[in-house]
């Protein structure tokens, strides 16, 4: 070739603009021919060649099994050159019935687990169709699909299948393309039968009637789909998130041995990951409720053994593991079929539309072929009826005939038959004469002019069409239909906090410089009144407990400020320390201000119509509703306006219609109506409550409630118990009257609250002991007297806080 003609033959073309139409040929070429399935027969190429080439090899569900490399290699080598490595996991996956919910191909041998185990090599394997294949085939031969020539023309293969099977929605199917990705979930085949032939009934019918019969996706592996939402999405647009979780059932052995057992895991779980995955939380201490794993899954089904140390709560453990592990999933549903050739997202109606427009091209096809060949049966018959009306001429013309074309040329021209007709009278043969051939010859033909009848009947019209797609649906409902393996259940809603934590009372603790923490109640021995206590914190020089309170771990802290900021934690986000921890500081856990100092912490459940009553150290008292503190921000909000030279020392919940009581340092106290106080807001400052005098101030308030008695405490461990009746109701704003003698032998109040038979308390001093003991040790006596010894204290050290602890078992 000359320089000439090379340059002829040299087309100058932009990198960009190739690259563009390159990369546009490859993406379609996955597109079409890889990745996507046909909405028609549900299949991708390959999965198609397959079943194809195991068709003619005669691999039916009676024939005996034929090896895995053979019909690899007849599928790569006749219609799929794309080598037999890349056929057989396709092969393998049309095999798994983990994987298909009814498989298409019937596998012997190692096709692979559950678990992630490979399958054996193909030249150990064997396989041969199942009867759904077979269903996907029939009339196959019958001209129902157009053909075309395969990769080197050496043969022809289907574009389609016949597919009486609607076996995209039966089987599923995904698939990863360029810029796209199908995940079709499997459906039971009843279901899916029953809702196609409503459809055909009603083609206006309504999602939700569709809905009233195929209830969702039904995965070969079982699993639980929580709600119902996100299949309705995925029905009504082609695109939803389906919340799929574990089978998991609760037993209990003969020593009370609690273990959550996994019988059913969710779709395409890998089983041996999913283990893998909750050990590595166990040993990471993420659930350390966990105290083994065992798998004891067999032939019959899957069973997985997850044993619970005792006395944890497996409600919590199984909140957990559906948070943190496989064990619940979403499975993302994107319905992403070649329609026409082209990728197109589609709705449940639509994909139900093409499967009937498809089956009935398939009868429309199959019953011209079946008309056509009775048809030409028809005339062939019609000719033999003809000879045998005079069987004498016909044999005469024959013997006197030079040859068979001239034999056949006479029969033409003496009873006006056809050129096909006449072949058929030469190829007679001597028993055709009989009477009783005779007899089934006419027989015959009648029975084709019925045929014949009924097959243009069915071409002329839809309805009869659509009648024998309904009675193939009916058949494979019949054929198929079996119970659910997934079950749906009510939507569950997302994990909160909570829901992964054990519910359990408490004891909070906050020191003066402001370092809190957390310990189970179950850490505090119950002593006698005049125990020493134990340690209940290791507290740095100059530090000491200042406030203790009892609330359970779904309870709210509502932290309120010397300054009259409120801040709320949940209870378990308060660290949880052991018993020598000082705590962790409230400034990294609260946003504070650095010159506010929490004075009073109210637990709480829910945020209902009660009220919550504060009072400051100057006797201001102020009763806000706490519904108003319910959206509290992360660095809090005001709860009342304090002035500089006053601080807020306490807060109680109340109802708004008991009787309160004030307690001073100085051992005043004043009892009012607490509807002398009249609901304000957040921003309020309040009404005087009690009339102070010089060098006093307010230490603490309780509410009067049946069966409830005042105690006071003192800094030196003294303290007395004294009914709310000892104390007359006064008018708010008053003086009061003298609640216990303050002076050297007690010292000043510590703590005034209100307490009843049957509580326990904990007595905490500035060093850090705590003392817990009941309330029945305490006796009650009179007002204005100076009480009895509760807490034996160390020399130097004081009674610091209280708090009460309502029914703790010990």
């Amino acid at each position: 070739m000359t320089d000439e003609k090379v340059e002829e033959t040299i087309k100058e073309v932009p990198l960009v603009e190739e690259m563009k139409t390159s990369y546009m040929t490859y993406a379609m070429s996955v597109i079409v021919s890889r990745a996507l399935p046909d909405v028609r027969d549900g299949l991708k190429p390959s999965q198609r060649r397959i079943l194809v080439a195991m068709k003619d090899l005669n691999l039916g569900p009676r024939a005996k099994h034929r090896k895995c490399a053979k019909i690899a290699g007849d599928t790569s080598g006749n219609y799929h050159p794309h080598g037999e490595q890349v056929i057989y996991p396709t092969l393998v996956r049309l095999a798994q019935d983990f994987v298909m919910r009814y498989p298409l191909v019937d596998g012997q041998g190692n096709f692979g687990t559950v678990d992630g185990d490979p399958p054996a090599a193909m030249r150990y394997t064997e396989a041969r169709m199942t009867r759904a294949a077979v269903l996907m085939l029939e009339d196959l031969d019958r001209k129902t699909v157009d053909f075309v020539p395969n990769y080197d023309e050496t043969r022809r293969e289907p574009v389609i299948l016949p597919a009486k099977i609607p076996n995209l929605l039966v089987n599923g199917s995904s698939g990863i393309a360029v810029g796209m990705a199908t995940s079709i979930p499997p459906h039971n085949m009843g279901e899916v039968c029953d809702a196609i032939i409503m459809m055909i009934d009603n083609p206006d019918v309504t999602l939700d009637e569709l809905m009233s019969v195929i209830q969702g996706p039904d995965f070969p592996t079982g699993g639980i789909i929580c709600g119902r939402e996100g299949i309705r999405d995925a029905y009504a647009t082609g695109k939803g998130l389906v919340t799929l979780r574990a089978r998991i059932e609760r037993e209990e052995n003969k020593k009370g041995r609690v273990s959550l057992v996994v019988k059913e895991i969710p779709y395409q779980l890998n089983r041996t990951k999913l283990i893998e995955k909750i050990a590595e939380l166990v040993k990471s201490g993420k659930i350390p409720e966990i105290s083994d794993i065992r798998d004891e899954s067999d032939r019959h089904g899957a069973r997985l053994v997850i044993q619970i140390r005792k006395g944890e709560d497996d409600d919590i453990v199984l909140n957990r593991l559906f948070k943190e592990t496989p064990l619940q999933e979403t499975f993302g549903v994107n319905m992403i079929a070649l329609v026409e050739g082209r990728p197109r997202l589609l709705a449940l109606k639509q994909i139900f539309s093409h499967f009937i427009a498809h089956r009935a091209e398939v009868i429309r096809r199959r019953t011209q072929y079946l008309l056509e060949e009775a048809e030409a049966r028809a005339h062939i018959l019609d000719g033999l009826r003809i000879a045998l009306s005079d069987i004498d001429e016909v044999v005469r013309i024959i013997k006197t005939s030079h040859d068979t074309a001239q034999a056949a040329g006479a029969l033409i021209d003496r009873f006006r038959l056809s050129q096909v007709q006449a072949d058929a009278i030469l190829r007679m043969s001597l028993g055709k004469l009989t009477g009783l051939e005779q007899e089934k010859l006419e027989k015959e033909y009648h029975e084709l002019l019925a045929r014949i009848k009924e097959y243009k009947g069915i071409l002329a019209d839809k309805t009869l069409v659509m009648d024998i797609i309904k009675e193939d649906l009916f058949d494979l409902k019949e054929e198929f239909s079996a119970p659910r393996c997934t079950e749906i259940t009510e939507e569950v809603q997302a994990f909160q906090v909570e829901d992964l934590i054990a519910e359990e009372d408490m004891a909070v603790t906050l020191s003066h410089e402001g370092y809190v923490k957390r310990q189970p109640m179950a850490v505090w021995r119950r002593q006698k009144r005049g125990g020493k206590g134990i340690t209940g914190a290791s507290m740095k020089k100059g530090d000491f407990i200042e406030q203790l309170y009892v609330a359970s771990t779904y309870d709210t802290l509502l932290f309120f400020t010397d300054r009259g900021r409120l801040h709320s934690l949940k209870v378990h986000e308060v660290p949880k320390l052991s018993r020598q921890s000082r705590g962790r500081s409230l400034q990294n856990l609260l946003r504070l201000p650095a010159d506010h100092f929490v004075t009073s912490v109210i637990p709480v459940r829910d945020f209902d119509d009660r009220y919550v009553l504060m009072v400051s150290e100057k006797g201001i008292v102020k009763k806000t509703v706490l519904s108003a503190f319910q959206n509290i921000r992360r660095s809090g909000i005001i709860a009342v306006s304090v002035n500089r030279t006053d601080r807020l020392v306490g807060a109680v919940l109340t109802s708004g219609d008991k009787r309160v009581l004030l307690g001073t340092r100085k051992g005043m106290a004043l009892q009012f109506q607490e509807t002398d106080v009249r609901p304000m807001g957040r921003t309020a400052r309040g009404v005087r409550g009690i009339a102070l005098q010089p060098g006093d101030e307010v230490v603490g308030l309780c509410v009067a409630l049946e069966g409830n008695s005042v105690l006071t405490v003192c800094e030196n461990g003294y303290g007395k118990r004294t009914a709310f009746e000892a104390y007359r109701v006064q008018k708010r704003g008053g003086k009061g009257i003298i609640n216990i003698r303050t002076g050297a032998r007690n010292g000043d109040v510590v703590a005034v609250m209100a307490v009843e038979d049957g509580d326990d308390l904990l007595a905490v001093t500035a060093q850090g002991m705590m003392v817990r003991m009941p309330v029945n040790a305490i006796s009650v006596i009179g007002r204005a007297t100076q009480g009895v010894r509760l807490v034996s204290l160390n020399e130097g050290d004081r009674l610091n806080s209280l708090a009460r602890v309502v029914d703790v078992e010990v």
